[in-house]
């Protein structure tokens, strides 16, 4: 079989199982998975961009991913009135004084010649910035954390277009969609400042590094309420697509769902979610095109070359650290797309949500399975394996009734078989991700 037809042939047998789930399940049930399949392809392919491309073991990939959904409420979100006026100039303010203060502190400390003087002159700096920070800072967030705290408390965003319309008036509200490339930007500058300090370091130090600076951005999230309510969570983020209730109420729509015989609610959610699809598939489009004209370019060759043999590449004059801190942003900033799209699939940013399980080790099990190096391969593997990680746990349950049904009610045995249902998404990872790695070492899909 040539590797083309293997390749289509893996890909079918994946869309087979999203179809056989809507039509033993349901259409709403297998739309839904295959959205955050859509979603997670994104994200193995920011994470196959550093790893297969470059070889930079990132796991920290949970924070981009969560600086995306920072962007889709900073942006997509109403303005709350009389936080700016109240504190939020105070906030920025104090922001760009604690900037500017390490700025300070470093050009003191390369520019002075080494002396005491100049430890002093560099410590008087940062004490006196930080001071200046905090006092302007904490008193902007206490009175922008002051403004309705039930149910605001924040700053809001920058969607005035949401905030003057009717509140009766649910529709579709094209603005989230700047959040999407806005995530990606926030995502690429966090990673530009974490690359000028992490990617000196050896490939396990990085993954240290970089998981930690990942946890200390979910800390942030969590705690600083003036940002996104932290772990009171943003609700209501404005939608791209129309909302089913306006769907219903419109009387095109319901008659074209009843001719074709469905009931108009489920109609509804139905064409939602393909709208969403629809949206997805135009973004995993484009980005899977740039990554594969990038992989096939003199700049994806010299990628690959600096990651087989790092000091045959600086002997040819390459730049190492220079394109691996490009190749980190790239692959970042691609993370944080998919984040903020996340974010608006959801409707709400719940900064308690992002698990390192979720968006780290299962985005690395997706990229290992489908093929590392190989685009299509990550997107095969974040296909299969979103399926199996949202299917595993109600089949288990189906087959653990069946095992157990001559068990007497109340034993001991029927009891353990039952509980263990919640653990067999963790078993059939490890399951797969070794017959995987047995059988096919590169992936399902291997690297040419």
């Amino acid at each position: 079989m040539s590797d083309s037809m293997k390749n289509t042939t893996l890909f079918g047998i994946v869309a087979l199982l999203f179809v056989m789930t809507g039509l033993l399940q349901s259409w709403n049930a297998s739309l839904s998975i295959l959205n955050m399949a859509l979603i997670s392809a994104i994200m193995a392919l920011g994470v196959n961009l550093q790893w297969g491309f470059a070889g930079l073991f990132n796991v920290g990939v949970m924070g981009f991913v969560a600086l995306g959904g920072l962007a889709a409420v900073l942006v997509g979100s109403e303005p709350v009135p009389g936080a700016w006026s109240a504190g939020g100039r105070s906030i920025l303010l104090a922001l760009v004084l604690g900037a500017a203060t390490i700025v300070a502190a470093v050009l003191a400390y390369t520019r002075m010649t080494p002396s005491r003087l100049r430890s002093l002159v560099v410590l008087g700096i940062l004490v006196a910035g930080f001071f200046l920070y905090r006092g302007i800072f904490d008193a902007g967030v206490e009175a922008v954390e002051a403004i309705n705290p039930a149910a605001q408390g924040n700053i809001g965003g920058l969607n005035w277009l949401a905030a003057a319309r009717d509140s009766e008036a649910q529709r579709a509200d094209l603005f989230i969609l700047l959040a999407w490339p806005v995530g990606g930007l926030l995502a690429a500058g966090a990673a530009w400042v974490i690359g000028k300090t992490a990617l000196g370091l050896r490939s396990d130090y990085l993954a240290i590094a970089t998981l930690g600076i990942a946890e200390i951005t979910i800390a942030v999230l969590k705690n600083e309420d003036w940002l996104a309510r932290g772990v009171k969570n943003v609700i209501g983020l404005p939608r791209p697509v129309p909302y089913e209730v306006t769907l219903q109420n419109t009387p095109g729509f319901t008659e074209t769902a009843i001719g074709l015989g469905l009931d108009p609610t489920t109609a509804s959610t139905l064409w939602v979610k393909l709208l969403y699809s629809g949206l997805f598939t135009a973004v995993l489009v484009v980005l899977l095109v740039l990554a594969q004209l990038a992989l096939k370019s003199p700049w994806g060759r010299m990628m690959r070359a600096i990651r087989d043999n790092e000091i045959a590449a600086e002997a040819m004059g390459k730049d190492v650290t220079a394109r691996h801190l490009q190749i980190f942003i790239l692959g970042s900033a691609v993370c944080g797309i998919a984040g903020a799209m996340m974010t608006t699939l959801d409707g709400q940013l719940t900064p308690g949500s992002y698990q390192p399980l979720r968006f780290t080790f299962l985005v690395w099990v997706m990229v290992i399975v489908g093929g590392s190096g190989n685009n299509f391969g990550s997107v095969l593997g974040a296909f299969l394996i979103w399926f199996l990680w949202v299917q595993v746990e109600p089949l288990g349950a189906l087959l653990m009734d069946t095992i157990t049904l001559g068990l007497e009610d109340g034993s001991d045995l029927k009891k353990h078989l039952l509980n263990s249902v919640a653990y067999m998404k963790f078993i059939t990872m490890g399951l797969v991700l070794l017959l995987v790695l047995r059988f096919s070492p590169r992936g399902l899909i291997p690297e040419k």
